[in-house]
């Protein structure tokens, strides 16, 4: 017995110690270093305060400010807690319903927009963290917030220009616009 239980202690304490410390250690040490920012969670600040991540969704609702994509997560929206998807199909009847819903209060908020709803307002990311959406989600909403705002249009769209990003090398991905940065930007550029 004692052959067999020595070297499987000696096993465990080997794995405990190279999985639970060094490994995280070594890993932290080379994201801190290879990326500062986004290994202390990609934090905005605004005035010395801090405001939100760009990695994660903030759940604007304010008429004046753009809106995000829906989050699944619960109890409350874009809580990095509780990070899921719906799980529902696109034939599911309570994901039908919800996207009726979401286009519903769309319409509400700008009821003269005759553009078509871009499929990322109204159906949640696989996280409900998503701290992005599609340049066209952000163009369907500048009417909305330039009316708000008591501002020209055009410089609302020549915000959502100047922060759409391109896809990742080029490549990857879609284009996309951060919607914490764009909603900070458009405080700053309304506020003069």
């Amino acid at each position: 017995m004692k052959t067999i239980l020595r070297p499987a202690l000696v096993l465990f304490v080997l794995l405990t110690l190279l999985c639970c410390v060094v490994y995280p250690l070594v890993v932290t040490g080379i994201g801190r270093i290879a990326f500062p920012d986004e290994a202390d969670g990609s934090i905005v600040m605004k005035n010395g305060k801090e405001v939100g991540s760009s990695l994660i969704g903030q759940a604007f609702s304010s008429p004046q400010y753009f809106w995000g994509r829906p989050s699944a997560t619960g109890p409350m929206p874009d809580n990095a807690e509780a990070s899921s998807g719906s799980n529902f199909g696109p034939t599911n009847p309570a994901q039908v319903d919800a996207v009726k819903q979401r286009v519903a209060a769309l319409k509400a908020a700008d009821p003269t927009n005759t553009m078509l709803v871009p499929v990322d307002l109204v159906t949640a990311s696989a996280s409900g963290l998503d701290p992005e959406i599609s340049p066209a989600a952000a163009y369907y909403q500048a009417s909305r917030v330039a009316a708000v705002r008591k501002v020209n249009i055009e410089a609302v769209r020549g915000l959502i220009s100047q922060f759409t990003k391109g896809q990742i090398l080029g490549f990857l991905g879609e284009e996309r616009v951060n919607v914490l940065a764009l909603n900070l930007a458009l405080d700053q550029a309304t506020a003069k």
